[in-house]
C-alpha cells in the first residue's frame, strides 16, 4: 500500500489498516499485481496497476511522468529469500506485461535500480534492476537519478 497512499495516509493505517485496504481492493475486483508460485506455496509478488494508482509517482521528481501517455506501473517485487536468484523476478515481470496486454493497457514502466558498480543488495531490489527489465525486453526512456532509470515496456497488438 506504501505507493497508493501518501506518506500521512501510510503512516496513519500501518499494519492491519493497510492490509484491509489492499484486501479490500482485491474483494472489489480490482488486480493489485501479480502473485508467482511455486508447489503450490507463494513466493513472489509483483505490484501492478495503472500508474495513476500510485500517487507516490506523481509525487516523486525522480519518477515523475516522463509524457503524458497512458501508462502502467510496476513499483515493486518481493521473492521469498529461497527463491531469489532463480528467475522469479523475470517471470512475476513477464506475467505482467501479460496481465496488461490483456487489460488493455498498452505502455508498462518499471522504475528499477540500476546500480552503478556490482550488484545491489536485496534489501535495495524491490524495485527490481534495470538488467531484469532489459531481459524483459523494457527500454530505458528516462533517466533523472543516475541510479534509477524509468524504462518502458510498449505492448504491440
Amino acid at each position: 500500500m506504501w505507493w497508493r497512499l501518501t506518506a500521512r495516509e501510510y503512516e496513519a493505517r500501518k499494519g492491519d489498516s493497510n492490509r484491509l485496504a489492499m484486501k479490500a481492493i482485491v474483494k472489489a475486483g480490482r488486480t493489485p499485481g501479480i502473485l508467482a508460485y511455486h508447489k503450490g506455496e507463494t513466493v513472489g509478488w509483483c505490484s501492478v496497476a495503472p500508474r495513476d494508482e500510485f500517487p507516490r509517482l506523481e509525487r516523486s521528481s525522480i519518477l515523475k511522468p516522463v509524457d503524458d501517455k497512458p501508462v502502467w506501473s510496476v513499483v515493486c517485487f518481493f521473492v521469498r529469500k529461497s527463491h531469489r536468484r532463480t528467475g522469479v523476478g523475470l517471470r512475476l515481470l513477464r506475467a505482467a506485461i501479460e496481465h496488461v496486454k490483456h487489460s488493455g493497457g498498452r505502455i508498462l514502466e518499471g522504475y528499477p535500480v540500476d546500480p552503478r558498480k556490482g550488484s545491489t543488495p536485496d534489501v535495495f531490489a524491490y524495485h527490481g534492476v534495470a538488467e531484469m527489465f532489459r531481459r524483459a525486453g523494457f527500454a530505458e526512456v528516462a533517466r533523472r537519478s543516475e541510479t534509477r532509470p524509468i524504462m518502458r515496456y510498449v505492448i504491440s497488438d
